[in-house]
């Protein structure tokens, strides 16, 4: 299942087509790295066949499988690679190299040690609701998002996006639920919460398996110290963890969603149609909980409940995109799809 999401929102000028999208993924297929090759990135087939469709389709949701392969290559080993070529300099010329030749001999020590080094890879799950037009990362990193979201605006005839945003931010709704310890209707709160200081002390505390409708979470608040991630239930069903970016984290899929399911109804199709079908309803109503989408502003038109002092709260979301950037990897290649 999806671990984590960050959602974004698809422009209403892209006509979604299927066998575009397939077509378009296939320029940019995944491919081991080569010899002296850093890092690989491409698109895998979701279902783990060989030659098989990069793009699958169950139940009208739309399930991709990204991956990355990057060379380990320890910093102490290349520059111990790096000592030695400088010695050898100085041993058979007599010189000690320069600092523009130093860089050389780097750029050398590397090429030699690539192809020795070990390879770790990750892949990532990514999901296009067409009809609800939103695109979801099964990420936690913003930089990996980044990279994922950058393929597909190039690779997409029209296809623009920006991250959700909401009317109220995140972290001043979960100060909110906390402070009045009523969170909106069809969620809960767990007990698990992480507070953060916003001024120069930047001061935090976490709460872990603990009770959080107590005086201290709201001292805490009432002191400057705002919600940075709150353990949440949706409906019984879903229990994840919000964040302060409106990231939703550590989801998990409880007993009442696997309830009437045999275990001869698990494989691809049935795990992503279960998923796809819990979460698309958790996503729309948790916007809905937030105030709706499209803030006008920080702080502006807000109920003052929703407005946590005496610190501001950070903005949900941004607009959209940056390029590509290496950041760790999410799940193993070889893990179940949901």
């Amino acid at each position: 299942m999806f671990k984590n999401m960050i959602v974004y929102r698809i422009a209403e000028s892209w006509q979604g087509d299927l066998q575009l999208l397939e077509e378009a993924l296939g320029k940019s297929p995944f491919a081991e790295c080569g010899a002296t090759q850093e890092r690989s990135a491409g698109w895998v087939p979701p279902r783990g066949e060989a030659h098989g469709p990069l793009a699958e389709s169950v139940a009208g949701q739309w399930i991709m499988r990204f991956m990355t392969e990057s060379k380990m290559l320890p910093a102490s080993v290349l520059n111990r690679r790096v000592n030695e070529k400088a010695a050898h300099i100085e041993a058979t010329e007599g010189r000690k190299p320069g600092k523009k030749e130093k860089k050389e001999l780097k750029d050398e020590a590397k090429l030699d040690l690539l192809p020795m080094a070990f390879t770790k890879q990750g892949a990532m799950w990514v999901w296009i609701d067409p009809q609800a037009r939103t695109l979801v990362l099964d990420t936690g990193s913003q930089a990996r998002a980044d990279e994922v979201v950058s393929m597909l605006v190039e690779g997409l005839t029209g296809f623009a996006l920006a991250l959700v945003d909401t009317q109220t931010s995140a972290q001043a709704a979960m100060a909110h639920w906390l402070m009045t310890q009523e969170p909106p209707a069809g969620f809960s709160i767990d007990r698990e919460c992480e507070l953060k200081a916003a001024d120069e002390s930047k001061a935090v505390v976490r709460y872990a398996r603990h009770p959080l409708d107590i005086d201290e979470v709201r001292q805490h608040i009432e002191h400057g110290k705002l919600p940075t991630r709150l353990a949440m239930t949706w409906d019984d069903r879903v229990g994840f963890v919000l964040t302060e970016g409106l990231q939703i984290r550590k989801i998990a899929l409880l007993d009442a969603v696997m309830e009437g399911q045999s275990q001869d109804d698990g494989g691809f199709d049935a795990d992503v149609a279960i998923a796809t079908g819990e979460l698309s309803k958790l996503i729309p109503d948790l916007i809905e909980a937030l105030g709706g989408e499209g803030r006008t502003g920080l702080g502006q038109g807000l109920p003052a409940p929703l407005q946590p002092q005496p610190a501001a709260a950070k903005p949900a979301g941004r607009g959209a995109l940056t390029g590509p950037a290496q950041a760790p990897e999410d799940t193993a290649p070889g893990e179940a799809p949901f």
